[in-house]
């Protein structure tokens, strides 16, 4: 037995020392079809390539790549032409300072400005979060707690048309991470959305104060239905009573759809990724089913 594995180990080595032998030598290649290949790296990566192909992998075109990919508005970029940083200083820059901000928000912020990456302007510092990828939505979230002009500013940038309301929370909260406590916090985040929601859907018959009022409804109901905590959950029934008042009366159809898009989708308040999974038909619902197999 302890053959046959050596055997084994002697195989794999070779077929290893094979794979590098055969692995081409970007020197060897036209630089356009060298870049090429390394376009398809990340940063780190890139920086690992660095060490064999220096003249390669540190090519500018790279970087700024990979800069505009994950911080798709910078000002900065606009005086890279006159300035003589390369972009993967910049880079470099940039993904400290995003560190920074995950952690300690208000300090990344600082940094971000003290390094003139960005100007101390509402609209600058809104249109930088709302094209960065890779900020924590609870970092976002901390941060415009003392922000309100920004958090206007950047759910101004969102677009929720033709969005069913609980997709465009969805929406919303992937990008601002709800409060853990209700407050005054929460409640300013659902008026603002709710303000942007009317103005993408001009054609829509709610008023204002009727959308926030359904905004919290699927909050309420998204933690009933999700929480193990709560034993006895929300039937659809129970749901459409509590806001048949709320809405007209031929609107009924409209809150079912609502209540069966949070049972179906999941939490309109958890971060991407984490939602339940969409069950297929038939299912079981609180109140029974409504769909049967053939």
């Amino acid at each position: 037995m302890g053959q046959f594995h050596g055997i084994l180990a002697r195989k794999e080595s070779s077929r290893s020392k094979e794979a590098l032998q055969t692995f081409p030598d970007l020197d060897n290649l036209p630089p356009e079809l060298a870049v090429a290949v390394l376009s398809n790296l990340n940063a780190t990566d890139l920086c690992l390539a660095a060490c064999v192909w220096d003249h390669l992998a540190n090519n500018d075109l790279l970087w700024m790549s990979l800069c505009r990919t994950t911080w798709k508005y910078v000002p900065a970029y606009k005086e890279m032409r006159k300035s003589n940083l390369p972009y993967k200083s910049l880079y470099l820059l940039l993904d400290d300072g995003t560190c920074l901000f995950n952690v300690y928000p208000k300090e990344g912020m600082l940094f971000f400005l003290k390094h003139s990456i960005l100007e101390d302007s509402v609209e600058d510092i809104a249109l930088f979060i709302n094209g960065a990828s890779v900020f924590r939505s609870d970092a976002v979230r901390d941060y415009l707690y003392d922000r309100r002009d920004i958090l206007e500013e950047l759910i101004k940038l969102q677009t929720y048309s033709n969005m069913f309301l609980p997709e465009a929370m969805r929406k919303l909260f992937d990008l601002i991470q709800p409060p853990e406590e209700r407050g005054e916090y929460i409640d300013t985040l659902i008026e603002v959305f709710s303000r942007r929601y009317l103005e993408c859907n001009p054609t829509c018959e709610l008023s204002q104060d009727t959308l926030v009022i359904l905004c919290n409804s699927l909050l309420l109901l998204s933690v009933d239905l999700s929480s193990p905590k709560v034993k006895n959950k929300m039937t659809k029934r129970e749901f459409i009573k509590n806001l048949r008042g709320v809405v007209h009366p031929s609107s009924v159809d409209f809150i079912g759809d609502l209540y069966d898009n949070v049972y179906l989708q999941g939490h309109v308040a958890v971060p991407k990724g984490k939602c339940l999974k969409i069950q297929t038909f038939p299912f079981v619902r609180p109140y029974g089913n409504i769909f049967f197999a053939i």
